[in-house]
């Protein structure tokens, strides 16, 4: 995942389409052993504010914590649906495939 250039960007074009908690989940299903510190570079955010989204995501139950010596290793249940009524209708592998299907090939 490439890292964000919003900060140099004027404010009005400063925004996505996904929102931060998205960017961590697919940085995470990327690398399932990230440092909390290299997904905050990669999503443009603070370290703290990664930490909050993760506990989020770990509470919602999207995400597993698991400690491996010093280390934290995690895991996206991907089969919960999306939380917007919007999108309720799809499931996070449906999130997770549209967006790194193309990646992973």
């Amino acid at each position: 995942m490439a890292k964000a250039k919003i900060k140099d960007e004027a404010p009005e074009t400063a925004w996505t389409f996904l929102t931060n908690h998205s960017h961590v989940l697919l940085c995470l299903v990327q690398d399932p052993e990230a440092r909390m510190r290299d997904v905050a570079e990669k999503v443009g955010i603070t370290e703290r504010a990664v930490q909050r989204i993760v506990a989020e995501l770990e509470a919602a139950g999207y995400v597993t914590r698991t400690r491996e010596g010093r280390r934290n290793t995690y895991e996206v249940n991907g089969s919960l649906p999306l939380r917007h009524a919007v999108e309720g209708h799809q499931t996070l592998n449906a999130l997770i495939k549209l967006i790194l299907e193309e990646r992973r090939s």
